[in-house]
């Protein structure tokens, strides 16, 4: 890979106007700005989605007088609003293109966190984290920018270092709400006021400004407007109602190509005008774009057929195990490392339990960079596909084996669990590798789907954690056991259905 295509204007497939390469620091190329889009709009929703978990064992257990039960229950409450949403925003995503519906979840999510202080009891604390998770449903929207504007060699890396960075917002929150919160508190506020006020001074600030940022500087996809998506050849017409169009080069006295013209073709060649020094040919359509990419609005049969599809199956179930660990066990990690060592500060608990959100800065890019490399290498999706099913056997060996030895000392402990976490990350970025492949014309709802049944394992895996209370106490080490034996056989059996066949094609500029 060139380091130059970090910031060069990528080479761009004729075929579906989509990018082969990430201008990562071009923001005045509108494939490198649509990405940061992408990205830094999933970073801030992930921020103010995981806000409350670094705050919940500390300064909110104390406040609110919240027992274990409760903050388990708290913790589902936290996800249930993202389950739905997600599924809610796949077809939105397929109807009204990735940067309207990003603007809604940020602008919907923004105003119960400008009311995390009027909540002052457990039943507040329940609704107010459960119109909250409705930002988490904001990674729906970043898998569609990739997926509209970058090509199948590349979408794999794109989703993946998209979906990393942005996960990583989870992880910053465990910095930046106790750092608030307790600068408030040394500055004189209430204990009650210190954690209620850092959720308008941090999340429903940053939520707003990016809100308008992306409204006034994104674009729907490469070809402007979102209705002008099936529109590839500038005709002015969706290309799935064109079977031919009229292609005229025409050159200067040098011999150099100055222009192409491109029109659609009424009932035969007979009314074409030939100018003279032009090269003109009545070209087909299939020929010059990729009629299968072109994201088509859904109907509800649609949506029904592709959720039930054994194809979406494939890559949700998978994804159940992998974020849905993800999920479980971020929301606990930090109770985890502080009932471990007891003298630590709810900080230090959240600094360490803050490196899963972090890894993925990393691990999720390499799950998706490794899944492209072996497309290319062996140049079927069967490749994608096994990869990702191997990331979640691993995750599920980790947590079996973390969950049979309890008595890791805290060093042993935070070792293994970051190494666990590097597959369940990894599976991630190795899942939203396939998502793209698995229904073109409609990849928001399959990406809807996908990201639900993410968020509907968080939802299992945490009532695992939640039902292994005894006693006031949590045992998380036999919910470790429990969850990996789960993702263990459920990806053994996903090994079982087929992926959508397809080998990289090579980009050939035909007009």
């Amino acid at each position: 890979m060139k380091i130059s295509l970090l910031w060069k204007a990528p080479v761009v497939n004729p075929r579906n106007l989509k990018a082969e390469s990430i201008p990562i620091l071009n923001p005045f190329n509108i494939y490198g700005r649509n990405f940061f889009f992408a990205w830094f709009g999933f970073f801030v929703c992930f921020l103010s989605w995981f806000a409350f978990p670094p705050l919940l064992h500390g300064m909110l257990k104390t406040d609110l007088k919240l027992t274990a039960i409760e903050i388990s229950n708290n913790n589902i409450c936290g996800l249930t609003g993202t389950l739905i949403g997600r599924f809610v925003l796949g077809p939105l995503n397929d109807k009204f293109g990735p940067r309207l519906t990003m603007v809604f979840v940020l602008i919907v999510g923004a105003i119960p966190t400008a009311f995390v202080p009027l909540v002052n009891n457990v039943s507040g604390l329940h609704a107010i984290r459960f119109f909250i998770s409705f930002l988490g449903s904001s990674f729906i929207c970043c898998s569609q920018f990739c997926s509209v504007y970058f090509d199948s060699n590349i979408i794999g890396t794109a989703n993946a270092i998209a979906a990393g960075w942005g996960n990583a917002g989870g992880g910053v929150a465990f910095f930046v709400m106790p750092a608030i919160s307790e600068g408030l508190k040394r500055n004189g506020y209430s204990l009650h006021h210190s954690w209620s006020y850092a959720f308008v001074i941090g999340p429903f600030l940053i939520l707003m400004a990016t809100a308008l940022m992306i409204l006034v500087f994104g674009s729907d996809c490469p070809r402007g407007k979102w209705s002008s998506r099936g529109d590839i050849l500038g005709i002015n017409m969706d290309n799935l109602l064109v079977k031919s169009v009229s292609v005229t080069r025409n050159f200067s006295k040098e011999g150099e190509l100055t222009s192409v013209h491109v029109e659609p073709v009424n009932n035969g060649i007979d009314e074409v005008v030939y100018n003279e020094g032009d090269d003109h040919e009545i070209v087909d359509v299939d020929d010059l774009i990729n009629k299968d990419e072109i994201i088509e609005d859904p109907t509800l049969m649609d949506v029904f057929k592709i959720s039930i599809s054994p194809r979406t199956m494939l890559v949700a179930l998978c994804y159940l195990c992998s974020f849905g660990t993800e999920l479980a066990i971020e929301s606990i990690i930090s109770n985890l490392y502080g009932q471990k060592m007891k003298s630590w500060s709810t900080s230090k608990a959240g600094a360490w339990g803050s490196m899963l959100g972090l890894l993925n800065v990393v691990t999720r890019p390499a799950g998706g960079m490794i899944s492209d490399f072996l497309y290319r290498r062996f140049k079927t999706t069967k490749a994608k596909k096994f990869w990702m099913i191997f990331t979640g056997l691993m995750q599920g060996i980790f947590l079996i084996w973390i969950g049979f030895v309890p008595q890791l000392s805290i060093a042993g402990l935070i070792v293994a669990v970051c190494f666990m976490s590097m597959w369940f990350e990894m599976g991630n970025g190795a899942n939203y590798a396939c998502v793209p492949i698995i229904n073109k014309h409609h990849t928001g709802t399959v990406s809807g789907v996908t990201g639900a049944m993410g968020n509907l394992g968080g939802i299992l895996f945490s009532l695992v954690f939640r039902y292994t209370i005894s006693d006031g106490v949590n045992n998380y080490f036999r919910g470790f056991w429990i969850i990996g034996i789960v993702c263990v056989a459920v990806n053994a059996v996903c090994a079982f259905i087929p992926i959508r066949e397809e080998k990289p094609v090579e980009v050939e500029t035909k007009l």
